[in-house]
């Protein structure tokens, strides 16, 4: 057992002052939260995360898309197996996305079966499926999900607004069913993404952003999506009622395509944007209105 996950056994809130204190160099103020990292971490402990624990499954959220009559939004699923063993290779066309519905960056794009070392990547979902943000970030919704593994449409890159290497990623922040600004993110390569930050009105804001190696300035802008009303729309549905969520969609051939939901964005250790920024979103989540455990 690692520190962490040997702190997340003691308490999970324990672990994540002190990954807090690690990372921003100052307390959690778990009394009276400001920012918006301080806030997802007080929502994690102190309120119903029932609804997080169902969006942020990236198989059983399909449901929660279903009821709000946004099917159309659904990339097309090919299966859905508990094991990585169980997988039904046969039954799966030549290329495929691979993913599990708890975790994050752990996305296996196939485009050729036939190349695809099946024995390797049974192993390595193994291991995934064993895995939890629960145990080591402090993230106590993902404990209650049920792992699982899915196969899904790979979506094609080439028919997006620009030329990119990988999909590109609207991740739209929103506040009690209101979206407040997208966060664009494409041109992913290991360990590195470049990132741009855009308001409702597609004018672009670098001066909310901070930059790294992994999170780097886009070195051009990106054009209007097509369908930004229709995911301004998709997205206000879908977080309709929650205090705050990060809806993520895709655009192609100027369809949008539901990606996920994520309610604790950096397991509530966001620093990619500015202090400024981050308090900014903080003031536009009403902890009083919060149902509580």
């Amino acid at each position: 057992m690692n520190v962490k996950c040997f702190l997340n056994y003691v308490s999970p809130r324990l672990l994540t002052s002190l990954q807090f204190l690690y990372h921003f160099h100052r307390p959690l103020n778990w009394f009276s939260p400001k920012d918006l990292n301080e806030k997802i971490n007080w929502l994690k402990f102190n309120s119903d995360t029932s609804l997080w624990t169902l969006c942020a499954d990236k198989y059983r959220v399909r449901k929660y898309i279903q009821e709000k009559g946004l099917d159309d939004t659904l990339v097309k699923l090919y299966g859905v197996w508990e094991k990585a063993e169980d997988v039904d290779w046969d039954s799966l066309p030549d290329s495929f996305v691979l993913k599990t519905n708890n975790g994050s960056g752990d996305i296996l794009v196939c485009k050729d079966k036939s190349k695809l070392d099946i024995e390797n990547t049974v192993r390595m979902y193994s291991a995934l499926l064993s895995k939890s943000f629960s145990e080591t970030n402090g993230e106590p919704h993902y404990a209650a999900m049920k792992p699982c593994m899915i196969a899904e449409e790979v979506l094609d890159c080439r028919k997006q607004p620009v030329e990119t290497d990988t999909l590109i990623d609207y991740k739209i922040w929103c506040f009690n069913g209101k979206p407040h600004h997208i966060w664009a993110c494409f041109n992913r390569h290991q360990g590195s993404v470049e990132v741009a930050t855009y308001d409702l009105d597609w004018k672009r804001h670098d001066e909310c952003s901070i930059f790294t190696s992994h999170y780097k300035q886009a070195q051009s802008d990106l054009p209007k999506p097509v369908s930004l009303d229709k995911m301004l729309e998709i997205v206000s549905k879908l977080s309709c009622g929650i205090p705050q969520v990060r809806v993520d969609l895709y655009e192609v051939d100027g369809k949008p395509y539901f990606g996920e939901m994520t309610f604790s964005s950096a397991g509530g250790f966001m620093n990619f944007y500015t202090s400024k920024f981050l308090r900014e979103m903080g003031d536009l989540v009403d902890l009083s209105l919060v149902k509580r455990k």
